[in-house]
């Protein structure tokens, strides 16, 4: 999980933080020379780490933190500002051109993942922004670049432009004039990768450049090579010009290094993150969402959002209706739970809500494969079965384990989720609620280990009552 050490890190000094009724000028200065250690072991530059360190302490010193009735949390809320500001304020999207086509140029390392990330982007662009993207294929130098293209780009529902393998600048303008031609408002012009320091190839780009003048160049950086992205992107930059930055792999990056780096040192924006293997997990960056996820403080926004794109609002619509005349049943129960796995890992989702930190989900396995057996489950039963599961006797559990191919036991725990949500939606419709807006009764337990099951293999997989 993206910041997972770092994550962990930053608790453990904000912990005991808190655990002191006022901070002196010596308290401050011990928890910062943790600060710094936790970030020089996240890989972020030392230069960066040197100047953040620095902003922090002079305004953490000051006298209305440290004679405030809850200093540590004016501590906290400095660290936060300051790495909002580190990774760039706000989110910056793409320039958009007020004549289309907009062409977008992306470039980077061989491995960088230009191909899956610029069909990713494309169709992100296609899905939430109603254009007409248009792939266009100059990578001429890797096995089968044109044709891995062609097949994500058909996977998102994205055209692809290709000529084959001859001269690269010709392609590109070839395929801006097909696209002015058949109505495409954007261009996404997939380029070979290249190390900076091979000269004819970043030559070829400054042609592609001077060729299409591209509106945006974006530099598809991995962030699992840590600082190495960030030499990259600075490379890049000062041999091109670069105006943003698409990082991939950051869910798997537990250091986040060069996430807090990039900015900094390239004075340019990440725009993009990969956030997985799916063809639609890419986002938006959002530094101020993304300092809430390293404290610790989640992400509803961006939870909110996932959720917004993946329910059917319809379909929202007649489950509150059923929520509040307690009319659900099995059918209604597997729909959720399908829209649920469109919004990404269950353990990204996790990682987004408040109050959750990546140490807490360290031995938690949210088994995936757990919502398809479920599915099986339910298609297992009749439609009476589903939409009455209190007719649901011993012989019938047995008919629809055999069914699916499962145990009577597994049929029991579906059932009993399911009547765990029943009790949840009684408690909402009745307004019986408890001080954090929570069901009065709702089941608790011990801990999220308990909930899931864990690596070692204790309990089974998905357990959360929804």
């Amino acid at each position: 999980m993206a910041f997972e050490s770092l994550s962990d890190k930053l608790s453990g000094v904000f912990k005991k933080l808190r655990s002191k009724g006022r901070l002196t000028d010596s308290d401050i200065k011990e928890a910062m020379r943790e600060v710094r250690v936790a970030l020089l072991e996240a890989d972020v530059s030392y230069k960066v780490v040197r100047q953040f360190i620095s902003d922090v302490t002079a305004k953490a010193t000051g006298t209305n933190v440290l004679e405030s009735l809850t200093p540590a949390q004016q501590v906290i809320k400095i660290v936060n500002d300051e790495l909002v500001s580190l990774m760039g304020s706000a989110n910056e999207k793409l320039t958009i051109s007020s004549k289309p086509p907009t062409v977008v140029m992306l470039v980077g390392l061989q491995g960088s993942g230009k191909t899956t990330n610029g069909a990713k982007l494309a169709g992100m662009y296609k899905k939430q922004h109603s254009k007409r993207p248009l792939l266009v294929a100059c990578d001429i130098y890797r096995p089968a670049a044109i044709t891995q293209l062609e097949v994500v780009g058909a996977q998102v529902g994205v055209p692809v432009f290709q000529m084959g393998t001859i001269n690269p600048v010709n392609v590109a303008k070839a395929g801006v004039e097909h696209a002015i031609r058949h109505g495409n408002d954007m261009v996404f012009i997939d380029t070979a990768g290249r190390l900076h320091t091979d000269e004819t190839l970043m030559d070829e780009l400054k042609n592609i450049k001077a060729a299409v003048n591209p509106h945006e160049i974006l530099l598809v950086v991995d962030a699992m090579t840590g600082q190495d992205a960030v030499n990259t992107a600075e490379a890049f930059n000062n041999t091109l010009g670069i105006d943003g930055v698409l990082m991939t792999k950051l869910d798997s990056d537990t250091r986040g290094g060069a996430a807090l780096s990039i900015r900094a040192v390239t004075g340019k924006p990440i725009k993009f993150v990969g956030m997985g293997e799916k063809l639609d997990a890419i986002e938006l960056f959002h530094p101020d969402r993304m300092a809430y996820r390293i404290l610790g403080m989640g992400d509803m926004l961006t939870l909110i959002e996932k959720a917004q794109t993946a329910f059917d609002e319809k379909k929202a619509e007649e489950l509150e209706k059923k929520m509040k005349s307690q009319s659900l049943n099995l059918n209604d129960y597997i729909d959720q739970l399908k829209q649920m796995r469109k919004m990404g890992s269950m353990q990204d989702i996790l990682g987004m809500i408040p109050g959750v930190k990546p140490g807490q989900l360290k031995d938690v396995n949210v088994d995936e494969h757990q919502f398809v057996l479920m599915e099986a489950i339910v298609s297992s039963m009749t439609p009476e079965e589903r939409e009455k599961p209190e007719i649901i006797n011993f012989s019938r559990k047995k008919r629809i384990a055999a069914g699916c191919g499962q145990k009577v036991e597994d049929v029991n725990r579906l059932l009993k989720q399911f009547n765990m949500l029943l009790q949840m939606s009684k408690q909402l419709s009745s307004g019986k609620l408890t001080a954090d807006g929570l069901p009065a009764k709702m089941p608790k337990a011990k801990s999220f280990s308990t909930m899931m099951g864990n690596k070692k293999g204790k309990g089974k997989g998905f357990r959360l009552p929804f």
